[in-house]
């Protein structure tokens, strides 16, 4: 029996040929094994995977801004005390008729006196100051509150923006190695004369351009790992693992009932609402700036009497102020805080067209990146896969040549590396969603792993 004896190259060549067939066909199989759509996240299996959850708890302990606000804010509630207490007394005390230059008291005249003063508003200016004061402390006890869910916000963004940088790593890095063993199997082939250069050249020129991408790619990672770092006020280079993706509600909450929420739950809002009501109480107490503040006082002096005793003696004082000057003052500042009135009700009526557009845009994101997300998954992604599939069919038989395959497979991972992008837009939406409500719509502490299947 005739036994056929494969030169060494060309037996090298064959089994090169084996190792790319068994690479394209489980490339699909394997990058696919990274889709969340199917099976557990890359981010989630490996050590150290990051939680949004974490870092919406770390943020609100170590940010200085959420510090800062805090502190405005108890600064602001301190002062509403003494925004209802009246001016502090005045106490003199005087010797008068006294002799210059040994300072001895003239006979007679000479005495030592102690006066006490004290002011009293009056017509309710004291309550007014009061609600004054307390109307400005609860509005900034509400941007304070503000400042955490816009950290909250800042946060969530880059931390999406991480996760769908390290997706297209996974992919990028994967299809590397697949272009390295082609390339070596392709110009194994031209080395014997069984392929064509163009092909060499061709997988060397991916090769370099996804190298490329990848070091691009991972310096814009180092950047997204720099800005979280901020946040957290720690060094620039501290590392931080893979982001796990959180788990997205099954279901959009209805517009309507948002828009509701985010009108009367908003901080920033509550916010305006207390500033108009500090605004309301202000011009109320400029009106009665016209009324005199009413001043009272006692006198008490003492001399040295003729018969060699002390003499006492003691007055009573009551005075007022005169608003001579009403036109130009107190009916200036009348003018003043109807016009801060004004300007604090129009900055409520903005707040709350600023809070709805921006809601609606991040509604329409939202809704935009799930239902092109569950489009990829059911079907641009298993249509190209299933391209890939009879690519390679027909490759085997020669009727689909080499870089047909390969762009057929870097087509599917394009479409895997989009589908992580829409997972990432929609975390920036709900995000969004979560700082113009002021109210938690994920839960940022169950990783998507555990209940997450193909939708």
């Amino acid at each position: 029996m005739p036994i056929s004896i494969i030169p060494i190259a060309r037996r090298g060549v064959a089994l090169g040929i084996l190792r790319i067939a068994g690479a394209l066909v489980l490339a699909p199989v394997s990058l696919l094994a990274q889709d969340p759509a199917v099976s557990t996240p890359l981010a989630a299996s490996r050590p150290g995977a990051v939680l949004l959850g974490d870092l919406y708890a770390q943020v609100q302990r170590v940010n200085p801004r959420v510090t800062a606000a805090r502190a405005l804010a108890q600064a602001a509630l301190a002062r509403v005390p003494g925004a209802t207490r009246p001016p502090d007394p005045q106490v003199q005390f005087g010797l008068m008729n006294y002799t210059l230059p040994t300072l001895a008291p003239m006979p007679t005249l000479g005495m030592r006196q102690l006066q006490v003063m004290q002011m009293l508003p009056l017509g309710g200016k004291l309550t007014l100051a009061g609600q004054v004061a307390g109307a400005q402390a609860a509005a900034a006890g509400e941007r304070a509150q503000e400042v955490t869910w816009e950290l909250r916000g800042d946060i969530a963004m880059s931390f999406y923006d991480l996760y769908a940088t390290d997706r297209r790593l996974d992919v990028m890095r994967g299809t590397v190695r697949l272009l390295q063993d082609i390339e070596k199997t392709a110009a194994s082939m031209y080395r014997v004369g069984g392929g064509r250069q163009a092909d060499v050249l061709r997988a060397q020129v991916e090769i370099a351009r996804m190298v490329e991408d990848t070091v691009r790619m991972q310096a814009m990672r180092e950047t997204m790992v720099a800005r979280l770092n901020a946040l957290l006020d720690r060094p620039a280079d501290v590392p931080i693992g893979a982001a796990a993706l959180p788990q997205f509600p099954d279901s959009i909450p209805q517009r309507a009932w948002l828009d509701s929420i985010a009108r009367g739950n908003r901080p920033m809002i509550r916010a305006g609402l207390e500033g108009v009501r500090a605004a309301e109480a202000a011009e109320k107490l400029a009106r009665k700036e016209i009324w005199p503040d009413l001043q009272v006082g006692a006198q008490y002096a003492q001399r040295g009497g003729d018969m060699g005793g002390t003499e006492r003696m003691g007055s009573l004082m009551v005075g007022a102020s005169i608003p001579i000057f009403a036109r130009d003052r107190q009916y200036r500042m009348r003018e003043e805080t109807q016009a801060m009135t004004q300007m604090a009700q129009a900055d409520v009526a903005m707040m709350r067209a600023d809070t709805r557009g921006k809601l609606g845009e991040a509604y329409a994101n939202l809704s935009r990146a799930r239902n092109l997300a569950q489009l990829y998954r059911s079907t641009v992604l298993p249509q190209a896969e299933a391209t890939v599939a009879s690519a390679f069919a027909a490759y085997r038989v020669g009727s689909v040549d080499f870089m047909t395959l390969l762009d057929d497979q870097m087509t599917v991972n394009k479409y895997r590396q989009e589908l992580s992008a829409l997972d990432a837009e929609q975390g920036k939406a709900w995000a969004d969603l979560e700082m113009l409500t002021s109210r938690v719509l994920i839960d940022s502490n169950k990783n998507s792993a555990a209940t997450r299947g193909d939708k």
